[in-house]
């Protein structure tokens, strides 16, 4: 492959698409399934995910497979909303699906991890854990943020979000926990007797 030469080639991509169109508008009248995409077209949605993924404004991101998967995902659903008349470059069409695919895949996981980081705040209502925390990280921010790797911004976001929201809660059975850890002792007791 020369220095100038395209990991994609346009033309047979709009080719293939329009063949696909047809295809799909054939099925349509004779009432049968939807056809899925040629292993051309996928491979090029596969191709061009992975090389935008190589970005650097996505390219440290731990859950890239899972960003890549769900714009080809994204690609395959709407490869039919693909309009020659507007344009023939399927690639930028397809660049964009699955640039928004990997913006929301990561708004996503930052929503998980502000979850996780609230519910290690609820489960550490003594601080111990929190404070054991300080000595390896910066004292003066949370450290389940450190840990979970949170920027402030993204909390700043979350927290917005939330205040019109339920907060995530997970409920505790103190009660049920207390009987139960006074049965055992209770039955442990009178077996030591």
């Amino acid at each position: 492959m020369s220095k100038n030469s395209h990991y994609i080639d346009n033309q047979k991509f709009l080719k293939e698409i329009l063949q696909y169109k047809k295809s799909v508008r054939l099925a349509e009248k004779e009432g049968s399934p939807k056809p899925g995409v040629s292993n051309y077209i996928g491979q090029c949605f596969i191709d061009i995910a992975e090389n935008l993924a190589k970005k650097p404004n996505f390219a440290n991101y731990h859950f890239k497979d899972e960003m890549i998967s769900d714009a080809v995902e994204n690609c395959i659903m709407y490869t039919n909303n693909f309009n020659p008349k507007k344009s023939k470059n399927p690639f930028a069409f397809f660049t964009q699906i699955i640039f928004y695919a990997f913006l929301r895949r990561i708004q996503k996981e930052k929503k998980q991890l502000y979850i996780k980081m609230k519910q290690f705040e609820e489960f550490d209502p003594s601080g111990k854990f929190r404070n054991w925390l300080k000595d390896k990280f910066e004292p003066d921010q949370n450290p389940f943020s450190d840990i979970l790797e949170i920027t402030p911004e993204d909390m700043q976001v979350f927290e917005t979000k939330m205040k019109g929201k339920k907060k995530v809660v997970v409920k505790k059975k103190k009660k049920v926990k207390k009987t139960s850890v006074k049965t055992t002792s209770s039955r442990l007791d009178n077996f030591i007797k």
